[in-house]
C-alpha cells in the first residue's frame, strides 16, 4: 500500500515539505501520496500578505502578520536556499535586505519551478484530527471554505507546518482599558504611516518592537518608547527613541513604568509575542512550548516523542528560516519513508535532553547563531539535502548583529556576499531609510528614492569655508 502523507499548512515550511518530496521523485525515487490543506487562497503563509486583521472573508482568523514596508531584518544570505540561489531566481545579484514582495518572489519561484501545486487544496482548513493507535492512521477533518463542506482523510504520516506566528500572545495591564487611543497587537499591524507626528509606546524588546518601532520612525513618529519586561535592546536609537523597564499601570493616556518614570502616548503596540496553537490537534499531539531554540518533545526539533508518525516544521525560535526547513523537511521526509530509521524513544530523550542542556547554557546571541547552526548541520548530514557553510552563514548572523548595534537605521544597507554562490549582494538603489516604495517592481527597476544631495552638500561647503 502506498505511504499516505498529509501537510497542513502551505508557508514556507509546508512548501519544503512538497520540495523534498519532489527533489526525491526527481531523483528517481518513488514518493508517498501526498495532500497538503492550506487556508488561504495562495502559499506562502506569512509571506502571503493581506491587509485584513482579525478576520478574513471567510470568518477565519488572519494568519499573517506581515504589514506595508516590511524588508528582510537579516541578510537574505542566511536564509537562501542551498538548491535555489537568488542569482538562479533573479538572474542577478540584488541587495541583502529586499522586501517582503521580492523574498515572497523568491520562494514562490522554486516551488513553481516543480510540479507541486496540484498536492494543495487551498481555502481548506483543518478541522479536527483523531489518531487510531491499532491501525497507525490519522484521521483528518478539513473544510472547504468556499462550499462549507466537510471531508474526512486518513494518512500515515501527518505534517504540521502551520507555523506559530498567527496566535498573538495578548498580556493584561492594569488601567489598559482606560487608555483613550489605539491599542493593537504586532499582528495586527499594517503599517506606520497613521503613527506620524504620535507618541508610541512599544510593549515589548524582540524583533517585532524593533522593526515596527524604527518604521514608525521612519514614518515620521514624534517619539517611540519601547518596554522591556526583561532587559533593554540596547541599540543606538534615534534622538526620538528611549527604551524603559516594564510598563505597570495606565492613567488614560499616562503610562507608568517599574523605574517610576511615566509618559503621554497616542497609541500602544504590543510586541509581545505569540503562542504555539494547533486547534485542529487533540491535546496528546500538540505542542506546547515557548518560543524556543529548541522545542521539548521534539526528535531532531521535528519528529513528535510519543508519535513517530507526526512532525513539525518550523516550531522553533529562528535565526535560519528557509533552509532549516527545507533541512527539516529533508530530514522528515526521509524518517517517513524508512530512509532513516529512528532510534528507541529512551535513546531519542537522551538525545533531546542533550539538545535542551546546551541551549540552557547558552550564554549570548552569537552562540545561539551556532547552536542553530549545529542543529542545522546534523540534520543535513542525515540526508542529502545540498550542504553549504553553516559556519559562514553564522558569522554572517554574527556580522549582521554587529552592524545592528552601530548603527539600527542603516544595517540594512549593508551588503553580504552569498555562501551558495559566492556573489556579493549589490548596494540598493535606495536606503532604507528613504525607501518608501517596497514594490518588486521599484525594487528591481528603481528609481531611487535617495534625495541627491551632492549640491547641496557642496553649496553648504562652499558657504561654511566662506
Amino acid at each position: 500500500m502506498t505511504l499516505r502523507v498529509g501537510i497542513i499548512g502551505a508557508g514556507p515550511s509546508g512548501m519544503a515539505q512538497l520540495r523534498a518530496f519532489e527533489s526525491a521523485r526527481q531523483n528517481g525515487a518513488d514518493i508517498p501520496e501526498i495532500m497538503c490543506f492550506e487556508k488561504q487562497d495562495d502559499w506562502g503563509g506569512q509571506w502571503n500578505s493581506s491587509w485584513r486583521t482579525g478576520l478574513d472573508a471567510h470568518g477565519e482568523p488572519v494568519h499573517t502578520s506581515m504589514y506595508r514596508h516590511l524588508w528582510s531584518n537579516g541578510p537574505k544570505e542566511c536564509l537562501e536556499f542551498s538548491d535555489y540561489s537568488f542569482d538562479e531566481h533573479f538572474g542577478r545579484a540584488i541587495s541583502s535586505f529586499p522586501p517582503r514582495a521580492v523574498l515572497f518572489d523568491y520562494i514562490k519561484g522554486r516551488v513553481e519551478k516543480s510540479d507541486v501545486r496540484k498536492y494543495v487544496q487551498f481555502n481548506t482548513v483543518a478541522r479536527h484530527t483523531s489518531y487510531n493507535p491499532e491501525a497507525e492512521e490519522f484521521t483528518l477533518m478539513v473544510e472547504d471554505l468556499a462550499t462549507g463542506t466537510t471531508t474526512e482523510h486518513v494518512f500515515d504520516k501527518l505534517v504540521v507546518s502551520t507555523g506559530h506566528f498567527a496566535f498573538p500572545s495578548v498580556p493584561e495591564f492594569n488601567g489598559i482599558n482606560s487608555f483613550p487611543g489605539e491599542v493593537l497587537h504586532a499582528h495586527d499591524f499594517r503599517g506606520a504611516e497613521r503613527f506620524a507626528g504620535k507618541n508610541l509606546l512599544m510593549i515589548g524588546s524582540s524583533y517585532s518592537a524593533e522593526d515596527i518601532g524604527m518604521q514608525a520612525h521612519k514614518m515620521g513618529a514624534a517619539s517611540i518608547t519601547f518596554s522591556y519586561r526583561t532587559a533593554p535592546m540596547g541599540f543606538d536609537w534615534p534622538e526620538n527613541t528611549v527604551e524603559r523597564p516594564l510598563v505597570t499601570h495606565f492613567e488614560g493616556s499616562t503610562a507608568h513604568f517599574s523605574d517610576g518614570t511615566h509618559g503621554e502616548f497616542d497609541a500602544v503596540v504590543l510586541c509581545t509575542g505569540y503562542q504555539h496553537k494547533y486547534p485542529f490537534l487533540p491535546s496528546d499531539l500538540t505542542l506546547k512550548s515557548k518560543n524556543v531554540l529548541y522545542p521539548a518533545n521534539l526528535y531532531k526539533g521535528v519528529v513528535w516523542q510519543q508519535n513517530t508518525n507526526l512532525f513539525y516544521l518550523g516550531a522553533q525560535d529562528q535565526y535560519y528560516t528557509f533552509n532549516m526547513f527545507d533541512a527539516q523537511a529533508w530530514f522528515a521526509r526521509d524518517v517517513m519513508t524508512g530512509t532513516i530509521e529512528l532510534p528507541s524513544l529512551a535513546e531519542r530523550e537522551a538525545d533531546v535532553q542533550l539538545w535542551l542542556e546546551r541551549q540552557g547554557a547558552l550564554p549570548d546571541h552569537n552562540s545561539e547563531a551556532d547552536f542553530q547552526s549545529d542543529y542545522l548541520r546534523e540534520l543535513i548530514e542525515a540526508t542529502n539535502y545540498p550542504p553549504f557553510d553553516l559556519d559562514a552563514v553564522s558569522q554572517l548572523f554574527k556580522d549582521w548583529m554587529g552592524h545592528k548595534e552601530t548603527d539600527i537605521l542603516g544595517y540594512r544597507d549593508m551588503v553580504h556576499r552569498s555562501v551558495v554562490t559566492g556573489t556579493m549582494a549589490t548596494r540598493h538603489h535606495t536606503r532604507w531609510l528613504n525607501a518608501m516604495d517596497d514594490s518588486l517592481g521599484r525594487y528591481l527597476g528603481g528609481p531611487s528614492q535617495d534625495v541627491d544631495t551632492g549640491t547641496l552638500s557642496a553649496v553648504t561647503g562652499e558657504f561654511s569655508a566662506k
